[in-house]
């Protein structure tokens, strides 16, 4: 391998990884000398910092990120919380409460529930980070099954998923229709 091809594979495992990654790892991966590895990454540096480009290549202590350069930021930050605090359509919530009551799931049990295709609303929680997948069932086919995540948890302000309301009146503790002098309590849980 030459320097272009040393850094060109450098940085597609910095692109890829998305998190800081060390020199040695790096090098362990490549099965060549770390010294190689920590030239190309200052050589890669330097051509992001000369040039008229959206990135720059970050070193903290002896692991290195491609991030983007901060007089770029803000347009970056936009970009990402508008497709982050998207409200979620009467579709997503409803796909999220067929996750979250019967998970791990699968395309088709949601399909199923709803009666329409849901794949583009399953899509788009994946892409918010409030569902991910699960593996796969052990039915035919071996399809993939989603469930909610730690994400979903905190968008709900749920500890765990023993938080979520009962679905079904009669699952009521017995005290909680009581002090409600027989009635059934009138709150809607928030974001539900």
């Amino acid at each position: 391998m030459d320097w272009k091809e040393y850094k060109a594979v450098v940085e597609a495992m910095l692109f890829a990884h998305g998190e800081p990654v060390s020199a040695s790892r790096m090098a362990e991966i490549l099965e060549i000398d770390v010294s190689l590895v920590q030239q190309a990454l200052e050589k890669l540096r330097d051509d992001y910092d000369s040039g008229d480009r959206g990135l720059t290549l970050l070193q903290m202590e002896d692991r290195w990120q491609l991030a983007t350069k901060p007089r770029f930021g803000e347009p970056v930050r936009k970009l990402l919380d508008t497709r982050r605090n998207t409200p979620l359509s009467q579709a997503a919530l409803e796909v999220l409460a067929i996750i979250a009551y019967n998970q791990p799931v699968s395309r088709s049990f949601i399909e199923q529930v709803r009666g329409v295709d849901s794949s583009s609303t399953v899509s788009t929680l994946m892409e918010k980070g409030l569902i991910e997948e699960a593996g796969r069932l052990d039915l035919p086919g071996r399809p993939v099954s989603f469930r909610t995540t730690d994400v979903f948890l905190r968008t709900f302000g749920l500890e765990s998923l023993s938080q979520l309301p009962s679905l079904h009146e009669d699952d009521l503790p017995l005290e909680q229709v009581a002090d409600n002098g027989g009635e059934l309590p009138d709150e809607t849980p928030a974001g539900m």
